[in-house]
């Protein structure tokens, strides 16, 4: 596969180096999908609807929302939200259990990219040790929350791992408890808040009983052009035209938050952006939406 990405004037200042490094990653992940995507769409994991003002009454627990790459182990290997393995060292798995997984793989706040470079490195061994695997969840539709987290601690407490961890879930009281600390965990450069109903039974697909707070909305879109930036923004890019990933028959700009070396070197044409928004207009299009980052170079690693 030849990468060849579509470059703006301005983005001539760049090294050759840095170009084709970033030509590897984009090349690697395309790999990864061209073998995955069949499988998009059908999830059997246990997914996330958003908060939308549920009456919350004590009967769930929250923890902080991860802001990683979703590992699934297996038992035997870790593979994509879509099925695909990721490569990973052989002492980063090191004692994990023979049971199945869900969690983040995830190098701490704000360090997104960062974890996204690690993980599609073709090399088997570039900066894994800096990471942790965060386990919120263990696969069984046999047991409850609480049943299948218990599993998971009680594994690693005779099996003991320097790169597994269970998310820690605390009672929740009310909303104005889930206010104050998604307030607190967005300051501290965190993204959110997962909740999960009390003696929930994992089952496939989005579930009412798994929830993801945040304080704005926020979407993906596949990025498919860009517009030309004008006044200050001369021989840069002006905004993006991107496509939404659930439905591409929507097409709409983002012209509003990027920095100025975004502006410079774009998202690529093809990579899956997450922005913001406030609400729909009846179009279908998003209201204001606003660029937060991109999040994967290819739908895959989502």
């Amino acid at each position: 596969m030849n990468c060849k990405l579509k470059i703006l004037p301005a983005v001539s200042k760049i090294s050759h180096a840095s170009l084709a490094s970033f030509c590897l990653v984009f090349t690697l992940l395309f790999i990864q999908t061209t073998h995955g995507n069949a499988a998009a769409g059908d999830s059997k994991l246990m997914l996330p609807k958003s908060y939308d003002d549920q009456k919350l009454n004590g009967e769930w627990l929250w923890s902080e929302k991860l802001d990683g790459i979703r590992g699934e182990w297996t038992g035997t290997e870790m593979r994509t939200k879509q099925g695909n393995p990721i490569k990973i060292p052989a002492y980063f798995t090191e004692n994990f259990p023979p049971f199945p997984l869900s969690g983040e793989i995830w190098g701490g706040r704000q360090t997104f990219q960062q974890t996204v470079s690690i993980v599609t490195t073709e090399k088997e061994d570039t900066g894994w040790d800096s990471l942790k695997y965060g386990i919120f969840d263990s696969p069984d539709k046999t047991l409850t929350i609480e049943q299948r987290l218990k599993r998971a601690k009680e594994w690693f407490k005779t099996h003991s791992s320097r790169y597994a961890f269970v998310i820690e879930q605390k009672p929740l009281a009310d909303a104005n408890q889930l206010q104050a600390i998604l307030d607190e965990i967005e300051k501290g450069g965190g993204e959110g808040i997962v909740l999960v109903q009390k003696g929930s039974i994992y089952q496939s697909g989005r579930s009412a009983r798994l929830l993801k707070v945040k304080n704005f909305r926020d979407a993906e879109a596949v990025v498919v052009g860009y517009i030309p930036g004008q006044g200050k923004h001369q021989g840069r890019m002006g905004a993006l035209k991107v496509k939404l990933l659930q439905n591409r028959n929507i097409t709409f700009r983002i012209g509003t938050g990027f920095s100025d070396q975004e502006r410079i070197t774009p998202p690529p044409i093809g990579s899956i952006i997450t922005f913001k928004y406030n609400g729909y207009y009846d179009s279908g299009k998003p209201r204001f939406p606003s660029f937060l980052r991109i999040r994967s170079l290819t739908p895959e690693i989502m």
